[in-house]
């Protein structure tokens, strides 16, 4: 999402290069490359002035302390201001009160506000074991019901349902009393949305705040929307008591405005992000980490937090005595291996958390790793049987034919599958035997752009 921002600030390091410290006329030149790319990905013009404001009063006369260049001292001081900007650090929900904690969603039609309501009953299921219960408010929108009902399933939660013609705060008061006599840990209340603001639709959410006394009233909006998100997150804060914002699409090829301008706006952190349909796609929020990754950083931290959620323990020690021993890695644990990364959300997501010099040479290197080469790497291998995949050798031609026609492929395809899991155990054997070094020379062929 913040590839054109990323790149537009990795130009203003360049231009800086060379000058021993900020001053007013370097940081100005600077700084306007700065507001432009700001306003190129759709953040509100009053968050721009004001966060430039802030950058060049913090940044002029600012010391190049040893090896820094004077764009790195500047980098310093706008992911400072960054970091400012989005709120400072992850703010958790407030669920210390007598159960059920109330968690009422509000939003636009479209922002994703349902599948989120589906995607917070599972986080809190699985990170804060809670016992939680769903229940749709929105009796308008075709299947809304039925929707969360779906969605309930899927993340093992237990769902209220609605009765016929029954209005929206008396299905809220009923699941209410449903959650409190069934001993629920937290409801989450799914309200109706509309294409825009109605006052129609803000007296029916109020109406539904004053029936179940919300802990957490959550506003979701839409990352893509850019300066539209500012309207609806004014006009939704004065309707309601916010206490936090749910940034949904985090991961859309759009400039990501509303995720720079919602904070400075409602004045509530933004407490979670969402991305992709998955119902595993829901993290903390966490500023730092997005401003690094805005600026070319990485998010190394989210990166170890995906590995340990999802990555199988003991088939991670099998693994490594495979690698020690150099021996016994097969095409089994080359799916295996694959099929964990799926789980951490595919190439895509990793390479996205990587800082921008390293995902960049991994992608000189290795463009045919996408996603969708992931999934027909596994669709070649399940085509094979158990002897080939724990003896590759024996796979010749007639065998090559019958496993392209199986997973729908070319020869080509297998073959080249074949080659990269040669080089893959021939990495594994210098590490095991201790040519780490020998193994980072032949890594520079496999991936041109490592140094």
């Amino acid at each position: 999402m913040f590839d054109n921002l990323t790149g537009r600030l990795a130009r203003v390091v360049k231009t800086l290069r060379g000058e021993a410290r900020l001053t007013e006329a370097n940081t100005q030149d600077a700084l306007r490359e700065v507001r432009m790319a700001l306003l190129e990905a759709d953040v509100a013009l009053p968050v721009v002035k004001a966060f430039i404001d802030r950058v060049r009063e913090k940044a002029v006369g600012e010391e190049v302390v040893g090896s820094l260049t004077p764009g790195q001292a500047l980098v310093g001081v706008v992911h400072r201001e960054l970091v400012a900007l989005m709120g400072e650090h992850n703010e958790s929900l407030n669920l210390a009160v007598q159960p059920p904690a109330v968690i009422l969603m509000a939003g636009l039609q479209g922002a994703g506000k349902t599948t989120t309501a589906g995607k917070l009953a599972r986080w809190l299921r699985i990170e804060q074991k809670k016992k939680v219960l769903l229940v749709s408010c929105d009796v308008y929108r075709p299947a809304a019901i039925e929707q969360l009902k779906i969605l309930a399933g899927q993340v093992e939660v237990d769902f209220h349902p609605a009765a016929e013609g029954e209005k929206p705060v008396d299905i809220a008061k009923h699941a209410l009393q449903y959650a409190r006599t069934h001993y629920h840990d937290v409801l989450i209340v799914d309200t109706a949305g509309r294409l825009a603001i109605d006052e129609a639709m803000m007296q029916e959410i109020r109406e539904l705040h004053a029936a179940v006394h919300p802990v957490e009233t959550l506003f979701v909006v839409d990352a893509m929307q850019g300066q539209d998100a500012v309207n609806v997150a004014k006009a939704f804060g004065e309707a309601l008591p916010l206490t936090g914002v749910i940034l949904t699409k985090l991961d859309g090829d759009s400039r990501g405005g509303a995720a720079l301008s919602v904070r400075h706006v409602t004045g509530k952190p933004i407490k979670f992000a969402g991305t992709g349909e998955k119902v595993t796609g829901l993290e903390a929020f966490h500023p730092d980490r997005l401003a690094s990754r805005i600026l070319g950083m990485g998010d190394v931290l989210s990166l170890i937090e995906d590995v340990t959620k999802s990555v199988d323990r003991d088939e991670a020690e099998k693994l490594a005595r495979k690698v020690k021993s150099g021996k016994g890695f097969d095409l089994e644990d080359f799916k295996q291996q694959i099929a964990q990364m799926r789980k951490m959300g595919g190439v895509t997501a990793l390479m996205d958390k990587l800082p921008a010099h390293l995902a960049q040479a991994a992608a000189q290197g290795a463009p045919q790793m996408d996603d969708k080469a992931t999934r027909r790497i596994e669709g070649i291998i399940n085509s094979m049987t158990r002897l080939e995949r724990t003896k590759p050798e024996l796979i010749k031609a007639s065998r090559k034919r019958r496993i392209a026609a199986g997973a729908g492929v070319t020869v080509q395809e297998v073959n080249r599958l074949l080659s990269q899991f040669e080089q893959t155990q021939k990495m594994m054997k210098m590490v095991a035997k201790g040519g780490m070094a020998k193994m980072m020379r032949s890594m520079k062929g496999m991936f041109p752009g490592m140094r």
